[in-house]
């Protein structure tokens, strides 16, 4: 994020520069079960964002130093294509997919059944092949539905969504071009059956008051994905949502 210091006006007549509404989610379109190798996956399509994930497991955890004697562990992987991001990415694991592959295992572990696995390790494959800004956010809500649709048992599923600020109006789901100029930038993600927060973290500068709109309208964008992610798996298994 550049920390707001674009002339662009990025507000026009209550309208965004794509046209949104500050309240308005860019369009999404999820679907499971769409890697045949995997044991559960997902496709998301979030704006201009488009990410598979991949899950296998449980399996045997390695190295074996890292196996917990009275639960599974979660190993998320988080990547970008080189060719997600206009100028071309160095292939490869970087600091900030380290960063994301963590906070996305510590989410996730936090709904996923893992006392059922003793010494096992459940292992979520998340590749980004078009970045357009929330790609965390689009990850972390595809693995959750991939991890559904592989039948890990799960307390609920996670959607993550973020909210920010631009041209001082606090706004939902930043695009790239919001996301590059704007001043803040804050992604969450939660348990929608017990409102547990389980991802929370604030790039750039908000007031006590503006930093409560971020969290409000970063958190009904989380429960509009949670109905889109449970439809996706209804879809997939011809259930109700």
């Amino acid at each position: 994020m550049a920390g707001g210091n674009s002339d662009i006006e990025f507000i026009k007549k209550g309208k965004r520069l794509d046209g949104r509404k500050p309240d308005e989610l860019r369009e999404v379109r999820i679907e499971a079960g769409v890697l045949n190798r995997a044991d559960g996956s997902c496709y998301l399509e979030w704006g201009n964002n488009k990410v598979y994930a991949g899950v296998f497991g449980p399996i045997e955890c390695h190295p074996r130093h890292k196996q917990q004697q009275d639960r599974a562990i979660v190993q998320a992987r988080y990547t970008m294509a080189p060719f997600s991001v206009n100028d071309r990415k160095r292939p490869g694991y970087d600091r900030r997919s380290s960063e994301i592959s963590y906070i996305t295992s510590q989410a996730l572990e936090r709904v996923v059944m893992v006392e059922l696995f003793p010494r096992a390790a459940i292992r979520v494959d998340m590749q980004v092949v078009e970045a357009h800004a929330g790609t965390r956010c689009a990850a972390l809500t595809a693995a959750s539905v991939a991890l559904a649709d592989a039948g890990i048992p799960m307390r609920d599923i996670i959607p993550s969504c973020a909210a920010g600020k631009v041209s001082d109006t606090v706004v939902l789901d930043l695009n790239k071009e919001e996301d590059n100029y704007g001043q803040a930038d804050l992604p969450l993600a939660i348990v929608p059956s017990t409102g547990e927060v389980v991802l929370l973290q604030l790039d750039g500068h908000l007031t006590p008051d503006e930093f409560e709109q971020a969290f409000d309208l970063a958190y009904k964008g989380c429960m509009d994905l949670y109905d889109i992610q449970r439809a996706a798996l209804a879809n997939r298994y011809g259930g109700s949502a």
